[in-house]
């Protein structure tokens, strides 16, 4: 049997057109709200259910369950925990800044806002606050909708009283596109609308004089320059930053305000994450001192008072939730019926159209009431004229309402009024009062006829509301707003723990690094027959500097060498070093730290530790060394050395002034003292060891286990020029070793 196709549609079009009809039902009828009232339909749904409920400001709390039932029951069909997360957001003062509903029982907190309890423990009523969104909503200012079965009828919007949507903000994900308005000051909105009102050319700079920028609940500074506002306001897309506000006290940071939506336990996770990663290592101490006084006081213990907070909250705000970024997106529901994304000039103006629109069904629904009660008591007061003849009437006639409207030429709607009133509002008394009531309602409708008859009496009308609204519930601005951060998260060296350190290099080629420096590298175990070599004392921080055979400088991160508690590791494992060298002399300092550089054919200069810092694993030519020559120790120049003394492996002295050895950044470097050429290249003679010396230093000489000390009347006898061959030390031969002596207390 064929198929009947008359009724068939292809797929693609199947396809777009019940997505189109998703698409457009998700922006219209769930994730946007409406530029009138600021409001998603399911967020009016619940304020209008329990508004039905009688839940006003100044009624008793019922459970919430209640509430919801009657929600998605009657309005909206859906899941009850999502109608009651949304009830729960506009209960939550971190969430909306005007709550709307007022909740009792756990509501849940800033820092875990889905901890709330289950609504059948919960109890809610709506706050004073919502009640500039429903105040009038029986006074005919909005259209109503059947609910989804068409049993009941439900508001189209609420007749809000001022710009909600700024007040509270709102975010949501529709299809294609999105919404994320912050939150504003109620009294900047409010001033703003007014100009709007007064001055309806007011342009987005008259504007930005008035609203200063996005305000939350609590004290978070909000981070955007003027121009980000200007760009933000004007297209109705941007974004700005919210830092936490922090405070000092001695050694503690204290967090007291957080940004909008931000977790107090996962920001302390973020940081306690850093320090387990060596990343802070200038905090010690982490906790939460939050309590139902005080709900956000995160503590962060520094190491000392000398460490800058600033810094740390600079890295913090960088690398935490203590500084986040806000997205920008004012896409609302025009009164036109769709998504729009406006300005801060066209959501104003747009509003104030929807108000006046309001305002006018407002005043022209109360006109027909006082109207129709004008006509009725105009009825009323018709009948006192003659009340026997009414009495009469009524007593006697099989049709009382007929012959009253023929007696007294009354209304259908007069007569019925007349024959439902009681016999005592007969009473001269009571015509009084009618004709009291009568004379109010004929000022009342004047006054009406003016206001809509006017332009400007109906501005007056609305300025005059927002001013009351303003006083009633007005308050200052709580987020303060800066132009700029200096979030910046710290470099490898700020993180480093900076602590004193020995670095030790032995004759092998290995390297270690031991806390302190009062550790003696040459009681410290080796490998084998391996043996101290050199070493070096400064802070983790720096750069440890190695000078091989050749001459070549290499750098190391110091705090990231072995420790010395194992054997180290070859230090050719950290460089690409030429093969078959040896590493004779490590170094630390900071920029302008000078060192006595030199080799054994008794070449050398002064150089500056910068100088010899590398980049590259295969290290910098450094120095520049004559055939046969190899490298020698550097030794570290300290501020009061005056001399330098130099003797050979044959034991000739030379000591001359430090001044005549020139400060060079790398190269071969000057003669320091006269080696021969030839004696040099046999091996016979060669510069064996230096040693600094201030003017009152003694100056020992060690051959094995023998000593010699000149002090500084006896050494000034070897003082020469510089590059001289230097004198005979006694009989002394093969110096194992030169070393400075300073003077001592006693001598001084």
């Amino acid at each position: 049997m064929p198929k009947d196709q008359s009724n068939s549609i292809s797929l693609k079009k199947y396809a777009e057109e019940s997505y189109l009809n998703y698409a457009m039902y998700v922006i219209l009828d769930r994730a946007l709200p409406n530029v009138g009232d600021g409001l998603k339909p399911v967020q009016r749904r619940i304020l209008y259910a329990m508004s039905e409920l009688g839940l006003d400001a100044g009624s008793k709390y019922k459970k919430s369950a209640r509430t919801v039932g009657d929600v998605i029951g009657k309005f909206h069909p859906h899941g009850d925990s999502a109608a009651y997360e949304a009830m729960v957001l506009m209960a939550q003062n971190f969430s909306f800044k005007y709550p709307l509903v007022d909740g009792q029982g756990n509501w849940g907190s800033q820092d875990d806002p889905k901890s709330f309890a289950a609504m059948r423990y919960t109890e809610s009523k709506l706050t004073n606050f919502a009640n500039l969104l429903i105040s009038e909503l029986k006074s005919g200012t909005v259209d109503w909708q059947p609910n989804f079965d068409g049993s009941l009828l439900e508001p189209v919007i609420f007749p809000a009283k001022i710009p909600m949507i700024l007040l509270n903000g709102t975010s949501g994900i529709a299809v294609g596109m999105a919404t994320d308005i912050p939150s504003h000051n109620i009294n900047e909105v409010i001033d703003a609308t007014v100009k709007i009102l007064e001055k309806p050319k007011s342009d987005l700079k008259d504007l930005l004089k008035i609203i200063k920028g996005p305000d939350f609940s609590n004290n978070a500074s909000i981070v955007a320059s003027p121009e980000e506002l200007e760009e933000m306001y004007s297209s109705g897309r941007g974004g700005f930053k919210i830092q936490a506000q922090w405070r000092q006290d001695k050694n503690q940071i204290i967090i007291n305000a957080l940004p909008y939506q931000a977790s107090g336990s996962k920001i302390l996770e973020q940081i306690a994450e850093q320090m387990i990663n060596k990343k802070l290592p200038m905090v010690i101490d982490l906790a939460d001192e939050g309590d139902h006084e005080d709900p956000i006081r995160l503590v962060i213990t520094l190491k000392s008072n000398r460490v800058n907070a600033e810094d740390v909250m600079n890295h913090l705000y960088a690398s935490t939730d203590l500084q986040k970024n806000y997205r920008v997106n004012m896409n609302l529901i025009s009164l036109k019926g769709g998504p729009k994304v406006f300005s801060l000039v066209d959501l104003l103006k747009e509003w104030v159209i929807f108000r006046k629109d309001t305002v006018k069904r407002k005043l022209e629904h109360r006109l027909d009431q006082v109207n129709d009660r004008l006509h009725i008591l105009e009825g009323l007061l018709t009948i006192f004229v003659d009340l026997d003849k009414v009495i009469k009437i009524i007593r006697n006639s099989d049709e009382p309402k007929k012959e009253l409207i023929k007696a007294f030429k009354l209304s259908e709607i007069q007569a019925n009024a007349i024959l439902e009133i009681r016999l005592r509002q007969l009473a001269k008394l009571e015509q009084l009062k009618i004709e009291n009531e009568r004379n109010e309602l004929v000022n009342e409708r004047d006054d009406i006829e003016k206001i809509l008859k006017s332009k400007s009496r109906l501005k007056t009308l609305i300025k005059n509301e927002l001013n009351e609204i303003k006083e009633l519930f007005g308050e200052e601005r709580k987020s303060p707003i800066i132009n700029s951060t200096n979030a910046k998260i710290f470099s490898e060296e700020e993180t480093i723990v900076t602590e004193p350190i020995t670095v030790v290099l032995s004759k092998a080629g290995w390297v270690r690094s031991a806390k302190g420096h009062e550790i003696d590298p040459n009681t410290l175990s080796y490998r084998g027959d391996d043996s101290l070599q050199d070493f070096a004392r400064g802070r983790s921080n720096q750069l440890a500097v190695f000078l091989d055979s050749n001459g070549k400088a290499y750098s190391i991160q110091s705090h990231s060498l072995p420790s010395a508690r194992g054997m180290g590791e070859p230090i050719t494992g950290r460089l690409n070093a030429d093969s078959g060298v040896q590493f004779i002399s490590s170094v630390i300092g900071v920029e302008g730290n000078k060192f006595l550089i030199m080799n054994t054919a008794g070449y050398g200069y002064i150089s500056e530790y910068q100088n010899m810092i590398s980049n590259k694993k295969t290290g910098r030519a450094f120095m520049k060394l004559p055939d046969n020559a190899k490298m020698l120790k550097a030794i570290p120049v300290k501020d009061n050395h005056t001399h330098i003394a130099a003797v050979s492996n044959i034991g000739k002295l030379l000591i001359f002034n430090i001044e005549e050895l020139p400060i060079l950044g790398k190269g071969k470097g000057n003669k320091i003292i006269n080696i021969p050429k030839d004696k040099l290249a046999a091996g016979e003679e060669f510069m064996a060891h230096a040693q600094l010396l201030a003017v009152d230093s003694s100056l020992k000489i060690e051959v094995g286990k023998r000593s010699v000390t000149l002090k500084p009347k006896d050494w000034s006898e070897y003082v020469l020029s510089r590059a001289k061959r230097g004198k005979k030390v006694g009989k002394l031969i093969n110096i194992e070793r030169l070393i400075e002596e300073p003077k001592s207390l006693e001598e001084q």
